[in-house]
């Protein structure tokens, strides 16, 4: 089973009530090879939300200043476990997000400065052992 980023599988979740939807990516879903999730949904915030970037302190800010560490934190842990239930060795997560961006993600300017790094997710799951691609590379 590979775990999916819900918003690309057409699931309107991301922060703005939209999805970034991916043909390849739903069809794995459809064929019951993959399992969509919203870490930011599972870590509970509601959508629509601010938008958020990982700051170089590593904090989880809104544009607006509010600190959604802990949510962030909280979603990862989940989807850590959703993937420990599922048997996942792989997932394919949205770029440049604060929780599923892999490789990328925005710098924490809200200036749409792209940097080295990872999402907060992504990060935690890498750390178990399962490997983390992004939509492009599928």
């Amino acid at each position: 089973m590979i775990l999916v980023s819900a918003c690309l599988a057409g699931f309107n979740c991301r922060f703005n009530r939209k999805s970034h939807e991916n043909d390849k990516v739903i069809q794995l879903v459809k064929d019951g090879l993959a399992i969509p999730v919203c870490p930011e949904q599972l870590g509970g915030l509601p959508t629509p939300r601010n938008p958020a970037e990982i700051t170089p302190t590593q904090k989880v800010l809104s544009a607006n200043n509010e600190d959604f560490t802990e949510a962030f934190v909280r979603g990862a842990r989940e989807t850590l476990r959703i993937c420990k239930l599922y048997g996942c060795q792989k997932a394919i997560l949205k770029s440049r997000s604060p929780s599923c961006g892999s490789g990328k993600i925005y710098d924490g300017s809200f200036t749409k400065t792209v940097i080295e790094g990872d999402g907060i997710t992504t990060k935690l799951l890498k750390e178990n052992g399962i490997e983390v691609i992004n939509e492009s590379e599928v």
